[in-house]
């Protein structure tokens, strides 16, 4: 991956940081382009035309256009009936970051959210918990990012990625904070909360510093 964009460097934290800036950019821009023309019979040339997607504008791509829709409704429909890994009995044949601790951890946390919610309901509305579980579970799509390659000229994409977990848990805790003050959350609950949070935490730190360390050994940069 790095080595498709630039030949004389490996990326290190920052330079993919950089890019996954662009790309979150893009990404914005799509889901706008989505939510305004969402009704559109043709919304899928359109927003190829407004993101500069020229190659899906010819005959192939409108015939891509086409058929995105039932090729999307087939995958969720295959999805709906795949069962979900358990966070501590993954799948023969899992990926490899399926059965890291620290990506346990955080599926771990995005089902006790599940729960939680289930225990209390009403929670689907209020704001903090909308937080909550949602920086949770981007910390768990960043950590499967972060531990899916083992490429040794993509530590820095792993670290980049990393950090960006490290925010999302952050921000995961700050809503944790404000739920049991707006809700009143009992202790035993926002203990094991709390718990689950700051071991998600401490372990992405960690792995920073693992793989920083790896970094510099390899490539002798800071």
């Amino acid at each position: 991956m790095a080595d498709e964009q630039d030949h004389e460097k490996v990326w290190d934290e920052y330079d993919w940081e950089r890019f996954l800036q662009q790309q979150d950019r893009k990404t914005e821009r799509y889901m706008e382009l989505l939510e305004k023309y969402i009704d559109d019979p043709n919304r899928d040339l359109i927003i190829a035309r407004e993101m500069g997607w020229y190659h899906l504008l010819d005959d192939e791509g409108r015939d891509w256009a086409n058929n995105i829709d039932s090729l999307f409704d087939e995958e969720m429909e295959k999805e709906g009936q795949a069962e979900a890994p358990l966070p501590d009995a993954p799948p023969e044949g899992a990926e490899s970051f399926e059965l890291h601790p620290l990506y346990r951890a955080s599926f771990g946390l995005t089902v006790w959210i599940d729960r939680l919610f289930d225990d209390l309901g009403e929670l689907q509305n209020h704001p903090a918990a909308v937080k909550l579980a949602t920086q949770s579970a981007i910390a768990s799509a960043k950590l499967a990012a972060a531990l899916s390659d083992d490429d040794v000229d993509e530590i820095g994409m792993t670290i980049a990625y990393l950090k960006r977990a490290l925010k999302a848990i952050t921000n995961a805790m700050e809503a944790g904070v404000q739920l049991r003050g707006d809700i009143r959350l009992d202790k035993e609950r926002y203990s094991s909360l709390n718990h689950r949070l700051f071991q998600i935490r401490d372990g992405i730190i960690a792995l920073m510093g693992e793989f920083r360390s790896e970094w510099r050994r390899r490539f002798g940069q800071t």
